[in-house]
């Protein structure tokens, strides 16, 4: 018997249906087309923006305002649902082959392609109005220049096995934003935190890619997980090594607090629990581990706090 695909599902990727259980059929197909069901992703880019305002703080001498905090928190959900939009337009007739993506809004036809460019467009301006509230040329042409490598990314996976590289310089642009909004400038200290988490993302984004690896490797799509295969678990181990060593480079030319070396150990502790957890035969483990470097981010955030005392 063929099975048929309920339109109104939630996908199998969901991390969570509280929100879209008080929602209309509509609206909730337009909250998964941003991935609000799925609150990771804009945590993850929040926490580079969180991590460049406290180094500059601590270099500084200065408690970053909570008003650049909560700027960033939207300006995070709102371009990383942007960019959720905008891979899912590039991205729906392969989206469409691949198991764990086939309910998602577009392939499964809830919301049309004029109406996601519409909604794209929306969150695009969201995010213009949060990069004008910082009111500095540097920041905006800073930000403007992250474009291009949103642009770019859903193509990534057509012609690379690295894509996870570049979503890594994409994601973490808010820590160069972070710290330019205290200090107007991206020097090295904030250089080397861009690096932490570029490796950060290279490592998370492998693991995860790992979920999808058959149905990828069916259709075409390349990524690190086919790449590593039985490798992961050393380049992971690697990976997170650099983004420790970057973090640690970045306290060090920052000059910044020595309380922030009190917290590196256990950042090291998180990462190296989650290299020894890693099964990449088992999706819901992989998942797991994924969703785990959302506190790795609280981690190194209050690391960068401790370091302005």
């Amino acid at each position: 018997m063929t099975q048929t695909r309920d339109p109104h599902s939630i996908p199998a990727d969901s991390e969570t249906s509280w929100l879209l259980s008080r929602l209309s059929p509509r609206a909730q197909a337009y909250a998964q087309l941003a991935r609000y069901d799925r609150p990771i992703g804009a945590w993850l880019l929040f926490w580079p923006c969180f991590w460049g305002l406290f180094l500059a703080g601590a270099v500084n001498n200065v408690w970053p305002p909570f008003t650049d905090i909560i700027a960033f928190a939207i300006g995070a959900l709102a371009m990383r649902g942007a960019g959720c939009t905008y891979n899912d337009i590039i991205d729906r007739e392969l989206d469409a082959q691949v198991a764990r993506t086939a309910l998602r809004p577009l392939p499964s036809g809830r919301v049309s392609l004029s109406g996601a460019w519409g909604f794209f467009i929306a969150q695009l301006f969201i995010g213009l109005l949060v990069l004008l509230s910082f009111q500095s040329l540097f920041m905006f042409a800073l930000g403007l220049a992250a474009l291009g490598l949103v642009a770019a990314y859903p193509f990534m996976k057509r012609f690379t096995y690295w894509p996870q590289a570049w979503l890594g310089l994409t994601f973490n642009w808010g820590a160069l934003m972070g710290y330019a909004v205290i200090s107007d400038n991206v020097p090295p200290q904030a250089m080397l935190l861009y690096a932490a988490g570029f490796f950060w993302t290279l490592g998370y984004d492998t693991v995860y890619a790992h979920q999808d690896k058959e149905d990828d490797a069916l259709i075409g799509i390349k990524s690190t997980a086919l790449l590593f295969g039985a490798r992961t678990k050393p380049m992971l181990a690697v990976f997170y090594a650099l983004a420790l060593a970057c973090l640690a480079g970045a306290a060090i030319v920052g000059q910044i607090g020595i309380l922030f070396w009190t917290a590196l150990p256990i950042i090291a502790w998180h990462l190296l629990m989650q290299v020894s957890r890693l099964d990449i035969d088992n999706g819901e483990t992989c998942l797991q581990i994924f969703r785990a470097n959302r506190n790795t981010g609280l981690i190194i955030g209050l690391a960068f706090i401790l370091g302005i005392f």
